[in-house]
């Protein structure tokens, strides 16, 4: 299976900026502007972005309030606003803005780009314009979150457009348009404020419900993460080693991802043990490269052991040279067939102690065909046989006497084109369960737990200082009772004789 390129590392950042909701709106906006005024600036004449002032701090106001969710609704009470006080509308813009918007995510991105990337019928568009319009998450596939934004700062830089090439100061106009911004801004913050209460709470402690491991329970840690699985579905499907492997270990049947639950923030916190405002990353849109403090491997290396992180290019954003690179380019029914490969090379070659292996087409299809279709099903069973297949052949090579198993996913969908972010009822909590000689077999743990201590956790499996900034709780109850007693033990003799 081929690697990730260099190309496609820096086009799935470039991917990024479109289809992440916060750098796409700003983006969208002035590309349209820029077509509806294509005859002005060929002509020479950039007056029309002289308006462009007015309408900036409406722009910063939406980049940094999303309006997740069902405040999504609200988005539609200053362009009312706007439009009662100024009683402008051009229709033409808006059409072509509606037109442009339905065209990049119905057929560019729902059709022409999962055709070329990963196999998606030509047909796609017949269900992905349902999806968009269903879709709740922080991409730009949110129609009902982009579209009010997109009118609201169409309408008040054209306006103002207009004004100036008629001859209004500029100054008094944008004193009006910046004091109508400053009330959007009070508006926004009082929703988010006093509505925007679902995000779970912050762990305020570093890990220390048990001390540092100083000597390893497990030889190897193996944790694979079914990505985009949502619970429900995977208790629809029929997947009957994945569930045997939870029968027969221990599983948290309440764990919950992280805000915002995006793919490279989520695993980034998995393996920190910590929330995005610590380790920086908030998005896929990673700006800056890197986490900004110690991931699991770096604790890893401490020890003199080895970690990798098996997964696209997205994740390269965050964790650098620890991530073995797979190509998200393939058709999708060989995607994961490709990563388990790609997995027992890495074994048979690496020899790694903690492995951490992302299947994606769970995901992609969740993404590209929605999660309440048989297809996402099918591809949740098809991830079953071939974790099956890989647990399988590590046992056969005798990877499995000493080690654990941690089967996850990072996060869950939502209804419409799968999507995830923001935190509905289909993203919030993820399969999660354990298994291994190390753990309890036949447990159920129904409190709450957070994806933050997967990091700490490992650690304490394999021996090693918990991350820097780890958060969170180590997952003891899934250890047996006398592996905890002797690991104890043993912390107590190391301790004496230091």
């Amino acid at each position: 299976m081929k690697e990730a390129s260099r190309f496609e590392k820096m086009a799935a950042r470039c991917w990024n900026l479109l289809n992440e909701g916060k750098p796409f709106t700003p983006i969208f906006v002035a590309g349209t502007m820029t077509i509806y005024h294509a005859a002005d600036w060929m002509g020479g004449s950039w007056g029309w972005m002289l308006g462009l002032a007015a309408a900036l701090p409406l722009f910063v106001i939406y980049y940094v309030y999303d309006y997740p969710l069902f405040l999504r609704n609200y988005l539609w009470i200053p362009y009312v606003v706007f439009l009662i006080v100024w009683s402008f509308a051009d229709a033409a813009l808006l059409l072509l803005a509606s037109g442009l918007y339905f065209f990049f995510t119905v057929f560019f991105w729902g059709t022409l780009y999962y055709h070329l990337r990963i196999g998606t019928s030509w047909w796609n568009f017949t269900r992905f314009w349902k999806l968009v319009l269903k879709n709740s998450d922080s991409t730009s596939g949110n129609a009902q979150e982009q579209l009010p934004k997109v009118f609201l700062l169409l309408s008040v830089w054209e306006y103002a457009s207009i004004q100036v090439e008629r001859g209004a100061d500029l100054a008094p106009l944008c004193g009006a348009l910046w004091l109508f911004a400053a009330l959007v801004w009070l508006f926004s913050w009082i929703l988010h404020r006093n509505l925007f209460d679902w995000q779970p709470e912050i762990i305020p402690t570093y890990t220390n419900n048990v001390p540092s491991p100083t000597v390893p329970i497990s030889d190897k840690v193996y944790v694979i993460v079914i990505d985009g699985m949502r619970k429900d579905r995977f208790e629809a499907a029929n997947a009957p080693f994945l569930k045997r492997l939870r029968a027969q270990g221990t599983e948290f049947a309440q764990m919950e991802t992280v805000y915002p639950a995006r793919t490279v923030v989520c695993f980034t916190s998995m393996l920190t043990g910590t929330y995005p405002f610590e380790h920086g990353i908030r998005s896929n849109m990673v700006w800056k490269l890197g986490a900004k403090v110690e991931t699991i491997f770096d604790s890893l290396r401490k020890v003199g052991k080895t970690g990798r992180l098996l997964g696209i290019a997205h994740l390269v954003d965050s964790f650098g040279d620890d991530v073995e690179t797979v190509t998200a380019v393939m058709p999708n029914e060989l995607a994961d067939r490709y990563i388990i490969e790609r997995a027992k090379r890495i074994v048979e070659e690496q020899h790694p102690d903690l492995l951490v292996v992302q299947l994606i087409a769970t995901d992609q299809t969740g993404h590209s065909r929605g999660v309440l279709y048989d297809e996402y099903i099918e591809k949740i069973e098809e991830a079953d046989a071939l974790i099956a297949e890989f647990v399988a052949w590590l046992e056969e090579r005798g990877e499995l006497e000493r080690a654990t198993l941690i089967v996850c996913a990072d996060h869950g969908q939502a209804d419409g084109i799968g999507g995830h972010g923001h935190l509905d009822e289909g993203e919030r909590y993820v399969p999660f369960f354990m298994y291994g000689p190390a753990i309890e077999a036949g447990k159920r743990v129904d409190e709450k737990r957070s994806l933050v201590s997967l990091a700490p956790t490992i650690a304490y499996l394999l021996g090693a200082p918990y991350p820097s900034h780890s958060r969170g709780p180590v997952l003891i109850e899934a250890m047996r009772k006398e592996e905890s007693d002797e690991t104890a033990a043993r912390h107590r003799f190391f301790a004496g004789a230091q």
